[in-house]
């Protein structure tokens, strides 16, 4: 039984050899880290617009040090749990570059 990740096209071919399997894995990590980011490079404005200083926390230099990664966690969460659907197409492209190198 496979393990297809929703990443994956739903027809994708079967892929017999170790190496293959291991770089379809890393494409699809790769697609998938590439939404993260760019959902994060949407998200950052707005965590930037907003005041901290008046917040339960009082913001400061600590509260500012760890935003960013506050930022890409909530982007590694909306990525995992369906994303924008960026992943998808650029793993496909992904892929018919490595087909059209293997020709």
């Amino acid at each position: 039984m496979t393990n297809v990740s929703p990443v994956l096209p739903a027809q994708m071919p079967a892929m017999s050899p170790a190496s293959t399997r291991a770089d379809s894995a890393s494409m699809e990590k790769s697609a998938l880290d590439f939404e993260t980011m760019a959902i994060g490079q949407l998200l950052q404005p707005m965590f930037d617009t907003v005041d901290t200083a008046k917040g339960p926390f009082g913001g400061g230099s600590g509260e500012e040090a760890w935003k960013p990664m506050l930022v890409q966690e909530f982007a590694k969460q909306i990525a995992a749990h369906g994303g924008l659907g960026l992943a998808r197409p650029v793993y496909e492209a992904m892929q018919r570059i490595q087909e059209n190198k293997l020709k």
